[in-house]
């Protein structure tokens, strides 16, 4: 069994999948091809917003607004300590101070009720200027984004929606990637919407920051190569990889049901035995991952040696909070500073997921946890 099969999915689409990789190589156009105009056009409207900058990681979706917002040293960028570390490197990249900000134990999102009294600590200390906020729509659930962007608007400070995990989840008629000022994506394979190898997106309504965005992607650029108004960095998606992701978007709206149907399985199955994911009304999720949480880390320990020796994958997102990382030692945070990522990093643990994971499938794993 896998963790994630991929396999099925390019099953359904492996002819249009090839007609479109050799449309690329027919018209060699290997850099900002023809595709990339119409994958950025096709999810801008799926999204619903003006604007989509295809990029060419979730990474550099994430570090090219802070540079559109010249985020640099003095500035506070607010952050969960429960993610992948690209949400707060990009942060670092630019000189500027990663703020944690504890998450929520019902949806390992970040709590908005702790995220003001970081804003309002960080005023009163009075040492750096707070200019953003970068919430993740962590396993594939959006924020709380009617709360953050109360907060946002209070303290006038933008919002960068992490919508690496997020993509095809949504909160009422909202999809993720609309939220806040700008959104960030990631096509990385194991994403519910992933090329084969390395991209990414931009989401945006605003027209300059579009522009920026523009420019940043490729050197910093003006009106042609050779005119670089700011430093930027080398940020383009392949056309490869671009026709790749139109081909899957094919599927998505599909798979997004589908992920659903295998997360209420699951949930039936195993609320028993492990505290299972939850999904507020209005909310949801795109199931990037499925997570549950053990009693403890023994627990965790002895679930997932019950299912490796069944010959189940499972996996651990994340072991240790960004604020416990030696890359991130300087702020001098401790342990205990952030509880529930603490907690939660020792209890929890992630089953295999994927649109096309068979009822059978899914009641062996049940039935190795349960018994």
């Amino acid at each position: 069994m896998q963790f994630i099969d991929l396999g099925k999915q390019q099953s359904l689409i492996k002819d249009s999948l090839d007609a479109r990789i050799q449309d690329v190589l027919a018209h060699g156009k290997y850099i900002m091809g023809p595709e990339v105009k119409e994958l950025e056009a096709q999810l801008a409207e799926y999204v619903g917003v003006k604007y989509c900058v295809s990029c060419s990681s979730g990474t550099d979706a994430l570090l090219m607004p802070l540079m559109a917002w010249d985020v640099g040293p003095g500035d506070a960028i607010f952050t969960t300590p429960f993610t992948f570390i690209a949400s707060a490197e990009v942060i670092q990249l630019l000189g500027a101070t990663p703020v944690f900000v504890d998450i929520d134990p019902q949806t390992y999102n970040i709590s908005p009720e702790l995220l003001d009294d970081a804003i309002k600590q960080v005023i009163d200390a009075g040492e750096l200027n707070p200019k953003a906020i970068i919430p993740v729509d962590l396993f594939g659930l959006p924020a709380d984004y009617a709360a953050i962007e109360l907060i946002s608007k209070k303290y006038g400070i933008k919002i960068l929606e992490d919508g690496a995990q997020g993509f095809g989840g949504k909160i009422d008629d909202r999809r993720a990637c609309s939220f806040g000022d700008v959104a960030s994506t990631s096509f990385f394979p194991a994403k519910p919407l992933g090329c084969y190898g390395d991209g990414g997106a931009v989401f945006t309504n605003d027209d300059e920051l579009y522009e920026k965005l523009i420019s940043i992607r490729v050197h910093g650029k003006g009106g042609d190569k050779y005119d670089n108004i700011r430093v930027g960095i080398n940020g383009r998606i392949d056309t490869l990889q671009a026709a790749i992701v139109l081909e899957k978007f094919t599927l998505f709206p599909n798979e997004i049901e589908l992920r659903n149907q295998v997360a209420a399985q699951y949930n039936a199955l195993l609320s028993d035995r492990v505290v299972v994911p939850e999904t507020k009304d209005g909310y949801t999720s795109a199931w990037a991952q499925y997570s549950v949480l053990a009693r403890d880390a023994d627990d965790r320990a002895y679930l997932q040696s019950k299912l490796k020796d069944a010959g189940i994958p499972s996996a651990v997102y994340y072991p240790k909070p960004l604020h416990q990382q030696t890359a991130f030692s300087h702020l001098n945070y401790q342990a205990g500073d952030f509880p529930v990522s603490e907690e939660m990093s020792q209890r929890i643990f992630s089953l295999p997921m994927y649109p096309y994971l068979e009822t059978a499938d899914i009641e062996t794993i049940c039935g190795v946890i349960t018994s």
